[in-house]
Order: C-alpha cells, then sequence, then structure tokens
C-alpha cells in the first residue's frame, strides 16, 4: 500500500483505526459520511478537515478496497 502524508495509523488513537492527520476523525466516518449523502464541503465543516483530507480518505479507502482478498463461500 502506498504512503498517505494525510492519514495515520497509530494504537493510541482510536484503537489504531486510520485517522485523518492530526485529528481523531476516522477514514470510515469520512467515507461513511460521503455515502450517507453529505457533501464533501459539509464534511469539512462538520469534521473540521480540508478537502484534501476527504479525497486521501477515499484514496486510502478505495487503495484498502483493491488489496482486500474475497473468497467465495459454497452455500450447502
Amino acid at each position: 500500500m502506498r504512503k498517505y502524508s494525510r492519514i495515520v495509523i497509530n494504537p493510541k488513537i482510536m484503537g489504531g483505526k486510520p485517522v485523518i492527520r492530526g485529528t481523531r476523525v476516522p477514514v470510515q466516518v469520512v467515507v461513511g459520511a460521503l455515502a450517507g449523502g453529505m457533501t464533501t464541503e459539509e464534511v469539512c465543516k462538520e469534521y473540521h478537515v480540508t478537502n484534501a483530507d476527504v479525497f486521501a480518505a477515499l484514496a486510502y479507502a478505495a487503495e484498502t478496497l483493491a488489496e482486500e482478498k474475497v473468497y467465495a463461500v459454497p452455500r450447502r
């Protein structure tokens, strides 16, 4: 996975979840807010992050999903 300067993972912050640097705002919250219908501007205002932070969170989430392995489980 490539390095993201705006995303940090620290076991002492939010239990090690990826967060926006300098905040306690998890990437999951940013992506979830957008998925829930908030605009980028609304997310920035609500969570006190920048546009660049929001796009870094989306890029991080996309890259994480791209690396995820999914296995089909046969039905019984």
